[in-house]
């Protein structure tokens, strides 16, 4: 028994989940879109994650109306891409308040981003 639980404290010593994924997003382009509607949101995502090899950072709901704001990371091409696509399906399901693609982010936007999803 005592063998076993030494086993096990060596090889549970791997990074955090959330900290190998916030590594996944530093220095990528960033795309952001809000809609007015959760479903137009989750539907826009959809599409952004089939049409491009982008990852969804977060999903954060708008505390005074019913919709969401979507923010993914990729290559700017493909964050390009993610984003056409998302808007194209999501204004079906509601207004886009809001979108742009951040091709470049500063070290200081990326520490903002994570402070954002973590609220």
């Amino acid at each position: 028994m005592l063998i076993w639980i030494k086993i096990l404290l060596i090889t549970d010593e791997r990074p955090k989940r959330g900290r190998i994924m916030a590594d996944r997003y530093d220095g990528k382009a960033i795309g952001i879109y809000e809609a007015d509607s959760l479903v137009a949101c989750f539907m826009g995502l959809d599409a952004a994650a089939k049409a491009a090899d982008v990852m969804i950072q977060g999903v954060e709901r708008n505390r005074l109306k019913s919709g969401a704001c979507v923010k993914m990371r990729g290559s700017i091409s493909d964050v390009e891409a993610a984003m056409v696509a998302a808007i194209r399906v999501a204004s079906q399901y509601g207004k886009i308040t809001a979108s742009h693609v951040i091709a470049s982010p500063t070290p200081d936007t990326d520490i903002a981003m994570k402070m954002t999803i973590k609220k």
